[in-house]
């Protein structure tokens, strides 16, 4: 099972998952180049560069099949994957995860063009602080994801923080998945306002594997805002030989 974290984030988001689930799973919970431990900083650091380098990561330990769970630009990545190697990967789960990279909030998007990240880059004091405060918005559980965001983000280089948003907010996965065989999880919250619910829609239109998960007390940290259920229902995907198509909802 291989982990994928989302943008600005680390493998620190899936302490709870490992804790919970890593006595029935063998798990690789991976830092994106430019991200959290990784101090990688001679690559290109776009969504093609991290579809690429999980499959080099499977290459060298040696995995010949795998499941993905990715979160956000994780979770993009995930697919990129299995549609790259539809051999080595067996299911995929995405989590609050865009689809088309026009599904991202408006500051996100901003993001992703030059100068606006550049100016936000010039004050990385400022861009924290309003991290640490915007946490509170976006998570039920602000003050745990303040501090894992600031953590997060003060280890980034200046070249992941702009490449990486700015192919993400080009991507369009859906010319992609419509090929997939393997079973496909989306899981998704309504309070989500970093990318837009509807992609779970949009996912469950074009692979016709997917099945959606709603959990309609969360945003787009779903694995914190109702990890019981969140933990539950990867599980049971997870342990399931093979995928269903329909929609799964949370309450």
């Amino acid at each position: 099972m291989l982990l994928l974290h989302g943008w600005l984030g680390s493998w620190a988001l899936w302490r709870r998952t490992l804790e919970e689930l890593s006595n029935e799973f063998r798990f690789y919970a991976l830092d994106h180049l430019g991200f959290g431990e990784s101090r990688d900083r001679a690559q290109r650091f776009t969504v093609d560069q991290y579809i690429a380098s999980v499959g080099q990561f499977m290459d060298r330990q040696g995995i010949q099949k795998a499941a993905l769970v990715g979160h956000s630009m994780g979770g993009t990545v995930s697919l990129g994957v299995a549609a790259a190697r539809p051999h080595q990967v067996v299911k995929v789960s995405v989590i609050g995860s865009p689809i088309v990279g026009s599904s991202l909030a408006p500051l996100l998007k901003l993001s992703g063009y030059d100068w606006a990240a550049r100016v936000m880059w010039t004050f990385p004091s400022l861009l924290l602080l309003f991290l640490k405060y915007y946490a509170y918005w976006i998570a039920n559980d602000g003050k745990t994801l303040s501090q894992m965001m600031v953590s997060d983000v003060s280890k980034i280089g200046a070249e992941a923080f702009f490449m990486s948003i700015a192919t993400l907010r080009r991507v369009d996965l859906r010319p992609h998945i419509g090929q997939l065989t393997i079973p496909i999880l989306g899981i998704y919250g309504p309070k989500d306002k970093i990318v837009h619910p509807n992609q779970a829609q949009v996912l469950r239109q074009h692979a016709p594997t997917s099945q959606i998960a709603w959990f309609k007390n969360s945003g787009h940290f779903v694995m914190m805002d109702e990890p019981e259920q969140f933990h539950g229902v990867l599980r049971q995907f997870l342990n399931t030989p093979t995928g269903t198509t329909g929609e799964v909802s949370i309450r």
